[in-house]
């Protein structure tokens, strides 16, 4: 799985950073997720080969303005570019009625089916989508709030070599085609199905993006097996001494004690305040 970063400033934009937005692309295709939409989203996917029309799902954490500001352009335009086809919408409660609020108030339309999904009944019952399997969990942020994990559900098969070989199978193209699953006839005449021959290559990688959250440890079932970990680290611990509240955030000192003790091999921190200025030719986001 890709990542693309589309905002990374927490709260407001500044001149080198948008706020939050995260692509996800599965590996070899074109079909991507984005998760949060903040203001000026549509304008940072202008600088990516993404498109709209490949767009199969949008996953909001919560609906401080931040996250979802975005969301509404996003629509108006993916409709106008043509997209007709349906648009799954996952969040809390708060995006729909945000939406049918807007669609109210300013006349937004859109020609495509915008298939809502509640995050909270991904807590039992997992969300199929193409490419992955997502999952939720709550946190904590004064506002209804999720993480969603992404895991990947066509891992590439291997082929039991040692069972081929035990059972007389002459080493071929008749191999090949058991990998790919087809079910084919062996120079003996036996009937082979492949998946009987196939196993997993490699575990279904696992990704967790969480959204605000100043309780890092909400995250410890939702987190088993992770491979990455993206959480928002707003401030340093030293700014939140100072001001005498994180205002429902992490610290980077905070979430990386966590994923140590969890042994999540890669942490991505992102969502820093407007107060930490990018370098003088850093990235754009």
């Amino acid at each position: 799985m890709q990542l693309r970063f589309l905002g990374t400033s927490a709260g407001v934009p500044t001149r080198a950073r948008n706020v939050s937005a995260l692509a996800l692309i599965p590996e070899r295709q074109r079909r991507w997720m984005l998760i949060d939409c903040g203001e000026g989203t549509q304008h940072q996917l202008m600088r990516t080969p993404l498109s709209a029309a490949r767009l199969e799902a949008v996953l909001i954490t919560h609906v401080h303005g931040d996250h979802c500001y975005g969301l509404p352009g996003l629509l108006a335009s993916a409709s106008m570019a043509g997209r007709r086809a349906p648009l799954t919408l996952v969040g809390p409660p708060a995006v729909r009625e945000y939406i049918e609020a807007i669609k109210a108030t300013t006349g937004l339309f859109f020609d495509f089916e915008l298939i809502h999904v509640e995050a909270s009944t991904l807590v039992e019952a997992p969300l199929k989508l193409a490419d992955v399997i997502v999952r939720a969990t709550p946190l904590s942020h004064g506002v209804e709030c999720y993480a969603y994990a992404f895991e990947e559900r066509h891992v590439e098969a291997g082929l039991n070599v040692g069972k081929l070989r035990a059972e007389g199978v002459t080493a071929g193209p008749l191999w090949g085609r058991l990998q790919r699953g087809e079910t084919v006839i062996d120079e003996q005449g036996r009937k082979l199905s492949g998946a009987d021959y196939q196993l997993p290559s490699r575990d279904a990688r696992r990704l967790v993006v969480a959204g605000d959250n100043d309780t890092p440890d909400l995250l410890a079932e939702l987190c088993q097996g992770a491979d990455v970990l993206v959480h928002e680290a707003t401030y340093t611990e030293a700014v939140i001494e100072r001001q005498g509240t994180d205002h429902g955030h992490s610290s980077a000192a905070r979430i990386g004690t966590f994923a140590a003790e969890a042994g999540i091999s890669g942490l991505i921190l992102t969502h820093f305040s407007p107060r930490y200025v990018s370098r003088p030719g850093g990235a754009l986001y």
